[in-house]
């Protein structure tokens, strides 16, 4: 099986999210990798959150998510209130594990966006990774074949689409074949497109990117998603 073998930057399109690289030589990180799933299988993996049918009713419950990008996004929603749910948007193999850890203790919901932390492989492996390593309570992924992976781990997940294009809208109903709990659609200000996608689609739609205020927020919910993500720290509060 191949675990990380490099660190890498990902990115993701219209979001501002800002990576640092790994401290760790290739060497390193494939024998911290190595390290931790040995350690792991002893004690029979890292005990993750809740399931399903707690998961989709915590999302629906509160409609507006904190998306965190830096270490300052990781503080503030840490001592808001407001706030249950957290999309994790960035970190590194090293320190994951330790983002996911806080959010846990502050008692909040952690779903991390997999494709963005720095040293995860391209392969599915890389859904093992969060699973074993962390407390997640699920993914956040583009890319379907690792929305199947998180269904055969028991893990909740979020399949995140950019609609840009009429192409993509008319794609929509073969990517519910990867089964994912919610679909994230982006970006968030469109309320007819949002509008659309609840009509093609059978599971929960989410929406985020570009909601700058309270009005964005409320068309997006009136649209039919059941909540919306946000790194804008103003509308943590509403």
């Amino acid at each position: 099986m191949q675990y990380i073998i490099r660190a890498s930057t990902a990115s993701e399109i219209r979001a501002g999210v800002k990576q640092t690289e790994c401290k760790f030589g290739s060497f390193a990180l494939l024998f911290f990798v190595f390290w931790f799933f040995a350690a792991a299988g002893s004690r029979g993996g890292v005990l993750n959150g809740l399931d399903t049918a707690a998961f989709v009713n915590a999302v629906v419950a509160n409609p507006i998510i904190a998306a965190i990008k830096d270490d300052d996004g990781l503080e503030k929603c840490l001592v808001c209130d407001n706030i249950r749910i957290v999309f994790v948007l960035y970190g590194d193999i090293c320190n994951i594990p330790g983002i996911v850890r806080r959010l846990k203790a502050a008692g909040k919901i952690a779903v991390v966006h997999v494709d963005l932390i720095i040293g995860l492989s391209n392969k599915e492996v890389a859904v093992d990774f969060i699973h074993h390593s962390t407390q997640a309570d699920g993914i956040i992924s583009t890319r379907q074949t690792f929305i199947h992976r998180a269904k055969e781990l028991d893990m909740n997940s979020i399949l995140r689409v950019f609609v840009l294009d009429s192409i993509a809208l008319s794609s929509l109903e073969k990517l519910e074949s990867a089964h994912p709990d919610f679909i994230d659609v982006l970006p968030g200000t469109m309320p007819k497109t949002i509008r659309k996608v609840c009509s093609i689609v059978s599971v929960p739609v989410l929406t985020g990117g570009l909601i700058a205020d309270k009005e964005d927020v409320i068309a997006a919910l009136e649209a039919g998603a059941v909540a919306i993500s946000t790194t804008n720290q103003a509308i943590w509060e509403m």
